[in-house]
């Protein structure tokens, strides 16, 4: 993987980093104590230290690339906390807030609410189960909406009615893909990109979502099972720079190959509990 110093120069492409801002928060208290997803198993150790080692790695690379980084403080006895992407959705300085299905969980969403508030964010507070940006995508300026294991479909007719922008539902058929955003990496995420692409796991969804996908994406990334099941497509990307999972090297050569520059982080330790980069980041998007 090319070295974090040297990506902040674009390469005679189209394609030019912007910064984003994100939300995350340090996973102090990480552990695989319950069983919600098939990634988590209690029975096997985690270790605390080295999810907290390989999280800083993860911020840094994104302090380097110029991207501004908030946190949020981490509470104990949450250890899913650290997966940021699932406390909210924020567009326009709107942060619509998450309402998790599991009650281990639950405690997340007022948790991130709060934060929301008290950093000038626009809260509301969603009437429908929904697990943030796990499940919703900002592609352009569609938003694609995930369904199937967690976010309740009418999550979606909310966000539409929120954001006045087109939602388009995707279903999700394989558990070990619950989230969006473990089946879809969005690689051009600025809002107004007519031409914005994604890359995606086909097995991940159903016939219909897939046609869809399919009809709208003609030029899309087409990611391998292999770097898929280690949550390759769990990634964060500035338009030019996309941060990955170090091992997702088919991934990374198929990034290439479309001139975008990959970045691979380890997060092994946080993969244990289901997540990876994109799940440890939420977009904050104040305008």
């Amino acid at each position: 993987m090319t070295n974090i110093d040297t990506l902040t120069q674009a390469p005679e492409t189209s394609r030019v980093p912007t910064t984003r801002s994100y939300l995350m928060c340090r996973p102090e208290h990480f552990t695989v104590s319950y069983k919600i997803n098939p990634w988590m198993e209690p029975a096997n150790p985690t270790d605390t230290a080295k999810a907290l080692a390989q999280w800083q790695v993860l911020y840094d690379t994104f302090v380097s690339l110029g991207h501004d980084v908030q946190l949020i403080d981490p509470i104990e006895g949450l250890p899913d906390m650290v997966y940021s992407a699932n406390g909210g959705f924020v567009i326009d300085n709107i942060a619509y807030g998450a309402s998790f299905t599991f009650p281990e969980r639950m405690p997340e969403g007022p948790a991130y609410m709060d934060w929301f508030r008290e950093h000038g964010f626009d809260v509301r507070v969603p009437e429908n189960i929904n697990e943030g940006e796990g499940d919703f995508l900002l592609v352009g300026d569609t938003i694609l909406a995930g369904t199937g294991f967690r976010s309740e479909s009418k999550s979606h007719t909310e966000v539409a009615e929120l954001y006045g922008r087109e939602v388009v539902t995707l279903n999700l058929i394989n558990p070990s893909f619950y989230h969006l955003d473990t089946a879809i990496a969005v690689l051009d995420p600025l809002t107004g990109d007519a031409n914005a692409n994604i890359a995606y796991l086909p097995s991940a969804f159903d016939t219909k979502s897939l046609l869809i996908l399919q009809d709208r994406y003609p030029d899309a990334i087409i990611v391998s099972e292999e770097d898929a099941s280690i949550l390759g497509l769990n990634s964060i990307s500035d338009g030019y720079n996309v941060v990955i999972a170090k091992r997702a090297v088919g991934f990374e050569r198929q990034l290439r190959e479309r001139g975008y520059n990959p970045i691979g982080v380890d997060l092994s330790e946080l993969l244990l509990g289901g997540g990876g980069v994109k799940c440890c980041t939420l977009e904050l998007r104040k305008s």
